[in-house]
């Protein structure tokens, strides 16, 4: 007997309601750097009946980018698409606010982001050396590989908003 999915819903969370820290954490270990880079941010959550199962956080570069800061998905609910999901409904939110870009930085040890990515049309488009051997008190390791430098992938949304 297959199991129905329940649907998902996408929103942003209301300044009233708690910040979802315990998947925040899931991607950035550092409560500090989350709390600086929040103050600015709007945060998006994706909900199935009442519960946040997923949570991105966008950031203004510019008047003309904004950068995922954040993307976490529940650990019983990864593998599901909900990642994609939830980037491709912030692309929608980005092109909205008529922004030419939008960017995203990840581990070079994020095998599976990576992928996920490339797939969803962002391009490597700047490497931050030793950003997280700078950044952070312990070593973080994925998928047996030390993560030391930051990928910068970026989408240009231009061609989408002219189609």
């Amino acid at each position: 007997m297959k199991v129905k999915m329940q649907p998902i819903t996408f929103a942003k969370l209301d300044q009233h309601c708690q910040i979802p820290y315990e998947l925040l954490l899931l991607a950035d270990p550092s409560k500090e750097l989350i709390d600086n880079y929040l103050k600015q941010s709007e945060i998006f959550v994706a909900k199935q009946t009442n519960e946040i199962i997923g949570v991105i956080v966008l950031f203004p570069l510019s008047a003309e980018t904004v950068e995922i800061k954040n993307i976490a998905v529940k650990p019983a609910f990864q593998g599901q698409g909900i990642g994609r999901y939830l980037i491709e409904k912030v692309v929608q939110v980005a092109l909205l606010n008529q922004q030419k870009s939008i960017c995203i930085g990840t581990a070079n040890s994020s095998i599976g982001q990576l992928h996920l990515y490339q797939k969803l049309g962002f391009e490597i488009t700047d490497i931050k050396r030793n950003f997280f051997t700078d950044n952070y008190a312990e070593a973080i390791y994925e998928n047996g590989i030390q993560a030391k430098d930051m990928l910068v992938l970026t989408k240009q949304l231009i061609d989408e908003q002219e189609q």
